[in-house]
């Protein structure tokens, strides 16, 4: 066999869990059937989409009329349908504001700021594509028309980092300014600070918590429009949200909870090594390596570099055959400011914390576990909960609450009943007794 057939070969096996789950679980998963599509990254993509509907991000007849003119694997069609449809319901939105007619407004605006999300998601392979800034903008644009006629205070903030800000909103259940629970919340790989609304606030809202989004480097707009990329020291991040978070007098400084989404997982718990100062933190799900325990050894990692140009070709190829595959290394270079799938590879690789990181966490601690989840395999999630030594809980999601896929994206009821019900307990525990804290 030639050398760049047992490089491809080689990569196959290496990087097959950093876009499906390959490790062996306690039970074989009984995932969801298709909603639409064949092809399991756009199925969980459409699936994202419709679970918001519950929180005002999507109407289902639209949103599957939508999804049946898509052709799976080809990007261009997956925003065609998304921001036709956006304009449409925005259209609507604005034409029910003008006859002052807010809550139809402000419902259809929400659903236009979800579908605009969701329309560049295909796009990233070019970076300069101005389909990419053009959804974002047209995103948060509307979703900040909605914002406006929301019953609830939603404050965009813009909070100070290094020699700029990042992009925010502070929401609040009610119009006082009393100190009460307060949840900072961030997403992950690909999402969007408005997105988190529909995942998160909401439900949150609901339970009389404050809530702070934000979006760091190689997130949303700080990527689009600061170009400022991912970092592995994610602590440099959240240091300077919860320094603004208890700056706020609403903000209750003995129960403020942290939480991320999907590689949010890994990014929060990162910064909870050294960030101390919270009551709580949520890891959905969790990650103690990106690359799902899967990683090259140092001397493929010498194969691999001595020869970049065909490792690359490898990888290529890969992508031309597997969509999910190509989706993660085009959104990785995206996020990451690389260029070659071998230079993003090198930088996923630095995502990553060791057992004795996992022991410095000190909040109170959901480590949030699924069983069908397709990115990563149920024992990488598990493992950071295995090395942590502070006060800490396991929550696993199965086929017996049908909320078995990513981020228990679809369930999304379900998924907040469950954290919320542990969060508003973790929060009126005492702190934990940790002997490094």
């Amino acid at each position: 066999m030639s050398w760049r057939k047992c490089l491809f070969y080689c990569l196959v096996l290496i990087l097959a869990a950093a876009s499906a789950a390959t490790a062996a679980e306690p039970k074989k998963p009984v995932n969801p059937a298709p909603v639409v599509f064949a092809d399991q990254t756009y199925d969980f993509e459409l699936r994202r989409v419709l679970g918001y509907a519950l929180s005002g991000g999507a109407d289902l007849n639209e949103a599957l009329a939508a999804a049946h003119r898509i052709q799976a694997g080809n990007g261009n069609s997956w925003y065609a349908a998304w921001f036709d449809l956006a304009q449409r319901v925005r259209v609507a939105g604005e034409a029910s504001l003008a006859q002052g007619h807010r809550v139809s407004a402000r419902e259809a605006l929400l659903r236009a700021a979800a579908y605009y999300r969701s329309a560049d998601f295909f796009l990233h392979a070019d970076p300069a594509d101005p389909r990419i800034l053009k959804s974002w903008r047209l995103s948060q644009d509307t979703f900040r028309q909605a914002a406006g006629l929301m019953h609830r205070p939603v404050e965009v903030v813009a909070i100070p980092y290094e020699n700029t800000t990042l992009p925010g909103y502070f929401l609040r259940p009610d119009a006082s300014h009393r100190a009460r629970k307060t949840l900072i919340v961030q997403t992950g790989f690909d999402g969007t600070g408005e997105e988190l609304y529909f995942e998160v606030a909401f439900f949150a809202l609901a339970r009389g918590y404050n809530v702070l989004i934000f979006e760091g480097p190689g997130q949303g707009g700080v990527v689009r429009e600061q170009h400022l990329y991912f970092r592995p020291e994610w602590e440099e991040v959240v240091t300077p949200v919860v320094d603004y978070a208890l700056s706020r007098p609403e903000v209750d400084s003995r129960h403020l909870a942290l939480m991320g989404i999907s590689m949010g997982g890994y990014l929060v718990a990162r910064a909870a090594v050294y960030e101390h100062r919270l009551a709580a933190l949520v890891c959905n799900p969790g990650v103690m390596d990106m690359m799902g325990g899967k990683r090259p050894s140092a001397g493929q990692w010498q194969k691999m570099r001595s020869d970049p140009k065909a490792t690359n070709q490898a990888l290529r190829q890969r992508m031309a055959q597997d969509i999910g595959f190509r989706w993660l290394v085009n959104n990785g270079m995206f996020t990451m400011g690389v260029k070659t799938p071998l230079e993003f590879m090198e930088q996923f690789a630095r995502y990553r914390l060791t057992p004795e990181q996992a022991r410095r966490i000190t909040a109170n601690s959901l480590v949030i576990a699924g069983h069908g989840d397709h990115f990563l395999p149920y024992q990488a999630q598990k493992q950071i909960y295995d090395d942590m030594i502070c006060r800490k809980t396991l929550m696993e999601f199965t086929a017996a609450q049908d909320a078995t896929p990513h981020c228990q994206m679809g369930a999304m009821a379900i998924s907040n009943q469950r954290i919320f019900d542990w969060l508003d307990k973790a929060l009126e525990q005492k702190p934990c007794p940790c002997s490094h804290r």
